[in-house]
């Protein structure tokens, strides 16, 4: 590999020793996979480094016939990194290999998934009609990694901005559908072994490219996967709560954690209880192989307290499964609602009530608590009015 493929990896790969990438996870798990398995094929519209997926780059090549640049990736007439912007074409391509048996996954931006929501609701459709012959082998899963999402879009702006592929697909009424929120690059080991020993179902994985904290280690990651994807946290809860918040999809996640510390620490008495869902399906938490019963809902939630969620897309997606398990007034769900511009990331989070803040304004107001109501809008304001002038989050 020449230095300067060498010293652009690097720069892609730099992160705080405290902090973790989902997406840095899931190309170092692909890497190893195009190492013991001679026909993984990945496909991406030209979006590998940018998604934080290039660790592949050091096992595999990407597919290319054309004159080669000094300072151009590892590139090869047979590689199996297959780089094309059109996600029409490129999962038309993927598809077909995976009618061989052989396995394979698509990377992409969050809000350019939606243009091919006709070819994968058509996929569905196919693996209806083929569970209906005998005579048709079952075919590895329809893999999609979705990254660079609604909520950390950098550079780019509203155009950057559609979680509407996870409310397409959670709507659709079947049982081919698994939409999967790794927690942290720890939770998606088990995740990602999932997807590859899947058949005849779509798994769409909605995660950030940025380091971020880590919440489970390896056991209690199995453990959730093992549990319908809900957990508990339970450095952050106690028995018998006043109040469950519950997070799905890793940055809104973080902001639940940060309200439910908020809270605890202006309001000690307060007993809070703090879970995590890593896959929704239609009509039901958890994948479609092992939906969480109602049963281990109220465990979870309990009979009757207020629920409190944070959801990685759009509210009313969330809104309609937790309907499936319990009545609509005692659930409140934060989410992305449209709204956002090229701006700092807790600004987007409080453009769509979706913050730490907003979050923990739903307990005070229950409580009747004015004087930390104003606290917590008064801290949203000095946010936003900080990064108005600063161009950065003041925390």
């Amino acid at each position: 590999m020449s230095n300067v493929v060498s010293d652009f990896l690097k720069y892609y790969r730099a992160e705080n020793p405290e902090e973790f990438s989902p997406a840095k996870k899931f190309g170092e798990l692909m890497a190893q996979e195009f190492q013991d398995n001679p026909h993984f094929y990945f496909f991406s519209p030209d979006e590998t480094t940018s998604n934080k997926f290039d660790a592949i780059f050091d096992v595999e090549k990407r597919a290319w016939n054309l004159p080669k640049e000094p300072w151009d990736l590892p590139n090869g007439k047979n590689g199996r990194i297959i780089e094309m912007l059109s996600e029409n074409v490129l999962f038309s391509v993927m598809t077909g290999h995976l009618m061989n048996g052989e396995t394979a996954m698509m990377g992409s931006y969050e809000a350019f998934y939606p243009i091919i929501t006709s070819q994968i609701l058509q996929q569905i459709k196919f693996f209806n009609q083929a569970d209906r012959a005998s005579w048709r082998n079952k075919i590895p899963a329809v893999n999609l990694l979705s990254t660079s999402t609604c909520w950390r879009q950098d550079h780019n702006g509203y155009t950057h901005q559609s979680p509407a592929l996870i409310s397409t697909l959670l709507t659709v009424p079947s049982d081919r559908v698994n939409c999967i929120f790794p927690l942290d690059d720890t939770t998606v080991t088990p995740w990602f072994k999932f997807m590859l020993e899947s058949k005849n179902v779509v798994n769409l994985a909605t995660f950030n490219k940025i380091d971020e904290p880590r919440f489970l280690d390896p056991e209690r990651a199995e453990t959730q996967f093992k549990n319908s994807g809900a957990i508990i946290l339970e450095e952050y809860s106690d028995d018998d709560p006043d109040f469950v918040f519950v997070g799905v999809g890793d940055l809104v996640m973080n902001e639940v954690v940060e309200a439910v510390k908020m809270l605890k620490e202006d309001l000690p008495s307060l007993r809070l209880r703090c879970i995590n869902l890593a896959a929704l399906s239609y009509r039901a938490i958890g994948p479609i192989h092992d939906k969480l019963s109602r049963e281990a809902f109220v465990q979870l939630f309990t009979p009757d307290k207020p629920i409190i969620a944070n959801f990685h897309g759009y509210p009313e997606t969330l809104e309609t499964i937790f309907e499936n398990y319990t009545y609509r007034g005692r659930i409140r769900v934060h989410g992305y609602i449209e709204e956002g511009s090229t701006t700092t990331p807790h600004e987007m989070l409080r453009l769509n009530g979706a913050s730490r803040y907003d979050l923990a304004i739903d307990v005070v107001k229950a409580l009747n608590k004015p004087a930390l109501i104003d606290k917590y809008r008064q801290l949203l304001a000095e946010n936003h009015n900080y990064a108005l002038k600063y161009g950065v989050d003041k925390f």
